[in-house]
């Protein structure tokens, strides 16, 4: 319906997924524009009096797309229907984020509260958006068992003192023990603090949050919440992301039949007007262009490889520093890099699926999804150790190649000559050892990482939820 990042991948699929195991789940989301134009035969179920809405608020009832998962969309025109991004207008955040999602989060309550006969054993809430619903329930007599899901601490939904009076928020909330956060209201808190079970996307990033580098001033908090914490990694659609019926590439292929990535390779050399080299590495790179995906990484480190026989693919936009230094290297190197500023879905495809390895140097990672794509693909990952990265991608050093574990390349410091020397490693290993190299990719796409096997994980921790005292 909408996406701005890996938190509608976990909304569109984890709910999918359920459904299949036999749960009884359904999605609440905002009446967001495309949202309203995707969803056929949507149907008025209630109209809410809420605190901030101007008119009642209507819940229109329908069905997620592809999925026959049933779904609410909160519809407050005032709110959600405007121009521009989720949180934004592409350049700064829309002011009034606390009251939309303030509004957002009592609807959800009072959805919980009870829907016709249905009534939810248990809320599954993501990030700070959806933070005051726990908090909310806390007030509560009778209230449904909550879990709380972290997919990047560093948007902890931080406002003024003034915005929890203007949103009319119970005195009992704010404590240091509740929302409050040096005089600020913290909407993440309310999740951190109030639901019963707390998850991250990754096992490693649940362990990073609790420590002063990435708890961004919450780690004690975090800490003192260790035995209700838990990090499940996210999956991958395969019905989407799968170089054997990927219906956005050219060729198909498996992993004892490559001839269609070769194949995949020269397309996308070609869209790219990269000169067309069979046995040359090509590297692909696809995310933002920001230093907290290591890109100020990638930038330093490329020129001092371009000695080498390579090829670099760069899909991507982000800060102006970054693309302009992308749009110079394209200039004096217009046989290696090619670079496509902003984003274009199946050339995202065709980039996992042409490309030799791809390059993931992120200084935090909640988890990561384009590691998962490229191990399906039999595209090896560079990486750095952080998060998601570090539970999914297995280091080619000796021992992980000589016992078939292996499926790409690590390495631990964020600094360019630590991306240099991992590149380094993986080009030798490509062009003096492609029988490892082959080997690697077989391994690599013969991972599970699908939506079922988190799901399951999923279902496991909301059965302990509601076993909770």
């Amino acid at each position: 319906m909408v996406k701005t990042g890996g938190l509608a991948d976990v909304s569109g699929a984890l709910p999918t997924a359920l459904r299949a195991l036999g749960y009884d789940v359904r999605v609440v989301a905002p009446a967001y524009p495309t949202a309203l134009a995707r969803c056929e035969r949507l149907t008025l179920a209630r109209l809410l009096e809420l605190p901030g809405a101007p008119t009642p608020v209507r819940i229109l009832e329908g069905v997620l797309p592809h999925s026959g998962v049933p779904l609410y969309l909160i519809d407050c025109p005032k709110y959600f229907d405007r121009l521009g991004g989720i949180y934004g207008d592409g350049q700064n955040d829309w002011p009034d984020n606390p009251q939309r999602f303030g509004l957002f989060s009592r609807a959800v309550v009072a959805l919980a509260k009870g829907h016709a006969e249905w009534i939810p054993e248990l809320v599954h809430c993501n990030d700070w958006q959806t933070g005051l619903v726990p908090a909310l329930f806390s007030l509560e007599g009778y209230r449904p068992k909550s879990i709380f899901t972290i997919h990047n601490l560093s948007y902890p939904g931080l406002f003024p003192w003034g915005t929890f009076v203007e949103l009319n928020l119970p005195m009992a909330l704010w404590s240091p023990a509740g929302l409050e956060f040096y005089n600020k209201v913290s909407f993440i808190k309310g999740g951190l603090v109030y639901a019963d079970l707390l998850t991250t996307v990754s096992p490693t990033y649940a362990q990073e949050i609790c420590t002063p580098a990435f708890g961004y001033g919450l780690e004690g908090l975090l800490r003192s919440r260790v035995d209700s914490l838990f990090g499940i990694l996210n999956g991958v659609n395969y019905d989407y992301w799968d170089p054997t019926r990927d219906m956005l590439i050219p060729y198909h292929y498996t992993s004892s039949d490559l001839s269609g990535k070769s194949a995949n390779k020269a397309a996308l050399q070609r869209r790219l007007d990269l000169p067309v080299r069979p046995k040359v590495a090509l590297l692909g790179f696809i995310g933002r262009l920001v230093e907290q995906k290591g890109f100020d990484l990638v930038l330093s480190g490329l020129p001092e490889l371009f000695h080498h026989p390579l090829q670099v693919v760069v899909l991507g936009s982000g800060e102006s520093f970054f693309e302009h230094g992308l749009r110079d290297l394209a200039f004096r190197f217009p046989n290696q890099i090619a670079v496509h500023i902003g984003y274009d879905e199946e050339l995202a495809h065709l980039i996992e699926a042409g490309a030799d390895a791809f390059i993931m140097p992120s200084r935090f990672e909640p988890c990561g999804l384009n590691q998962l794509y490229s191990l399906r693909y039999g595209t090896l990952p560079i990486v750095r150790r952080t998060g998601g990265l570090a539970d999914t991608v297995v280091d080619a050093n000796s021992e992980n190649i000589a016992t078939g574990r292996a499926t790409g390349f690590v390495f631990d410091a964020a600094t360019p000559a630590a991306l240099i020397a991992t590149l380094t490693r993986a080009l030798n290993l490509y062009y003096h050892h492609y029988d490892s190299w082959h080997q690697m990719m077989q391994t690599a796409m013969a991972i599970d990482y699908s939506w079922n096997q988190s799901a399951r994980h999923y279902a496991d921790l909301y059965q302990r939820a509601l076993n909770k005292g």
